[in-house]
């Protein structure tokens, strides 16, 4: 049975849509613990990011540090948090997370409760960067 991700990637669940490869697909995180929490997977369906081949892990941190930049440039923090966890969702994927402090990456914090506006404006302003950055 296809994964939540995969679902989303195939659009069959709505996602706010941040960028997207061939390869690879980058969204708003709907529970986030900051704005601009962004979740980055792999088209293709694998469970366990080391199950990647060499090539695409590479390949998927390579988008996930274009996304990053572009979050960075547009949602105020000091950082972008990166984690992998793996346990939520069978199917690899990447957190990249505005921070100001240390704690701000505890994934156990109280999720932000942001209206479908904010997530729309939030995702349009960052696809917007990116699209002119990166799809030039």
């Amino acid at each position: 049975m296809a994964t939540i991700f995969t679902k989303i990637i195939n659009g069959e669940i709505p996602s706010y849509k941040i960028a997207e490869n061939d390869q690879f697909y980058a969204f708003l995180d709907i529970n986030p613990l900051s704005k601009g929490h962004t979740l980055v997977v792999p088209k293709r369906e694998v469970d366990y990011i080391f199950d990647l081949s060499d090539e695409e892990l590479a390949a998927m941190h390579v988008f996930a540090k274009h996304v990053a930049l572009i979050i960075e440039s547009v949602i105020p923090c000091k950082r972008i948090g990166v984690a992998v966890m793996g346990l939520e969702v069978p199917h690899a994927h990447i957190h990249l997370i505005p921070i100001t402090k240390e704690s701000d990456m505890i994934i156990s914090n109280p999720k932000l409760k942001l209206s479908s506006e904010e997530f729309t404006s939030i995702s349009e302003k960052i696809n917007r960067a990116f699209v002119e950055r990166f799809e030039k």
